[in-house]
C-alpha cells in the first residue's frame, strides 16, 4: 500500500486500519457517553462495548466461562497475565515479545530449536515434579519470523503436570484460525492494531473464570479486573474489526512472500530465510544478509520509500541483533543482518515488486563494494 508516497511492508509492526473499523471509531469519537454512567448515554456506551466484546468473542469462538477484558494493548494484558494470575513460577519461551520477557526477572527461559519451535521435551523435564504454581507463557505466532508453535501441545504437557497456560496471540488473530476452546490456553492476548484495528486497545481473554488479581486498581470496571475509563472509540472499532477477520483471503499472501523469498535467494544464494521449515503464516518473511548489517539495508530501503524492519517495534527505534534469532541459534552477523517484510491487508502485488527491485539494487551495490 502506498501511504504519502511509502510502499508499507510492516504490518506485523501494525497495519493500516480496515476502512470499516475507521469508520465506526470515528462515529464514536463525538460520541459523550461514559459507559459507567446510569443515564441513557453511559447505557449507551456500555451497549456499545458489550457489543464489541460479543465480537470478539464470536471471532474466538470463546466458552461460556471466558471472560474478554479490554486493555491499553497487548503489552499490558500480557503483563495482567503474567502478574495477575499470581503463579509462584513463570516459564517463557526464549523467543518471546518483550512484553512477556521483560515481565517477571525470575521467569525460567524455555529454548527453542534452529527453526523457532519450542522444545517440548524440555518444557516437559522442566516441569517434571513441579509442586509451584506454574504458569508457562509461549506465543502462537512469532512476530518476527511468523513461526506458529504448537500451543496445543504445550497446553496437553501443561495440562499433564498441572501448570496454566498463557499465549499472546497478537499475530495469530484474524491471520490464521483462532479457536480459543481448541486452543486450550488459559489465558489469551489480542491487540486491535494488528489485525485493521486502531492501536491503543487490546484484551485478554480469561478463559474458565482463572482468577486474575487487576494490577491497575481504582473503579469496577472490567469485572473488577481492569480499572479506568473504557476506551470507546477504540474498542467498537476493535470489535467491528473482528468481524471483517478474512483468514482464507489472509492466506493469499503466502503467494507474494515466496516471490520475495524466491527472488532473494536467485540473487543472494548465501542468505538465510528464517522460519522457513516451520509452519509459518503467510504474510511474514525474515531473511539475513550476512554481508549487510540490518541498518545498511534499512536505510537504503527507507530512502526507496519502502517500510520495513528488522525485527519487533517495540524496541525503542534500535537498530540490534534479535534475540528470537540468536535464540535459534543464528550467529552475530546473521543476526545482525536481518530484514523483516510483512504483508498486510492491503498489500498490493505492485509493492512487493518495487521491494524486490529495490532490494536487488541494494544487493547490488553490497556485492560492487566486496569486488572493489
Amino acid at each position: 500500500m502506498s501511504i504519502s508516497g511509502l510502499t508499507y511492508l510492516d504490518h506485523n509492526a501494525t497495519t493500516p486500519m480496515k476502512p470499516a473499523a475507521l469508520e465506526k471509531m470515528q462515529e464514536m469519537l463525538g460520541f459523550p457517553g461514559n459507559a459507567s454512567a446510569i443515564h441513557k448515554a453511559g447505557r449507551d456506551a456500555r451497549r456499545r462495548i458489550e457489543q464489541a466484546r460479543g465480537e470478539i468473542a464470536a471471532a474466538l469462538q470463546t466458552g461460556a466461562r471466558d471472560i474478554i477484558v479490554f486493555t491499553a494493548g497487548a503489552t499490558e494484558a500480557n503483563n495482567l497475565a503474567l502478574l495477575g494470575a499470581g503463579m509462584e513460577r513463570v516459564i517463557v519461551s526464549a523467543t518471546e515479545h518483550p512484553s512477556v520477557l521483560n515481565v517477571r526477572s525470575d521467569a525460567e527461559i524455555l529454548r527453542v530449536d534452529a527453526n523457532g519451535i519450542v522444545d517440548i521435551a524440555a518444557l516437559d523435564q522442566m516441569l517434571e515434579g513441579n509442586t509451584r504454581q506454574t504458569l508457562i507463557s509461549v506465543m502462537y505466532v512469532n512476530n518476527e519470523t511468523g513461526v506458529i508453535q504448537p500451543v496445543e501441545e504445550i497446553v496437553a504437557v501443561a495440562r499433564k503436570r498441572g501448570a496454566l497456560v498463557h499465549s499472546d496471540c497478537v499475530q495469530a488473530f484474524g491471520k490464521i484460525p483462532l479457536d480459543v476452546q481448541k486452543l486450550g490456553a488459559d489465558f489469551v492476548t489480542l491487540s486491535a492494531h494488528k489485525m485493521g484495528g486502531p492501536q491503543g486497545v487490546g484484551c485478554l481473554v480469561i478463559c474458565n473464570c482463572n482468577p486474575v488479581t487487576a494490577q491497575i486498581r481504582g473503579g469496577n470496571q472490567e469485572k473488577n479486573i481492569r480499572s479506568g475509563t473504557e476506551n470507546l472509540p477504540a474498542i467498537v472499532a476493535f470489535g467491528h474489526a473482528a468481524t471483517l477477520i478474512d483468514v482464507e483471503g489472509f492466506q493469499k499472501l503466502a503467494l507474494w512472500r515466496d516471490k520475495i523469498e524466491a527472488a532473494v535467494k536467485a540473487a543472494a544464494p548465501e542468505a538465510v530465510i528464517f522460519g522457513a521449515n516451520s509452519p509459518r503464516i503467510a504474510n511474514t518473511t525474515m531473511f539475513a544478509l550476512p554481508a549487510a548489517p540490518s541498518e545498511t539495508q534499512l536505510i537504503a530501503l527507507d530512502l526507496a520509500g519502502i517500510c520495513v524492519s528488522n525485527g519487533s517495534a517495540c524496541s525503542s527505534g534500535t537498530v540490534k541483533p534479535s534475540h528470537v534469532l540468536k535464540a535459534m541459534g543464528a550467529d552475530d552477523a546473521a543476526a545482525g543482518a536481518s530484514l523483516r517484510v510483512s504483508l498486510g491487508w492491503n498489500t498490493a502485488e505492485k509493492d512487493v515488486d518495487y521491494f524486490i527491485a529495490k532490494w536487488l539494487e541494494m544487493y547490488g551495490r553490497v556485492q560492487s563494494r566486496k569486488k572493489g
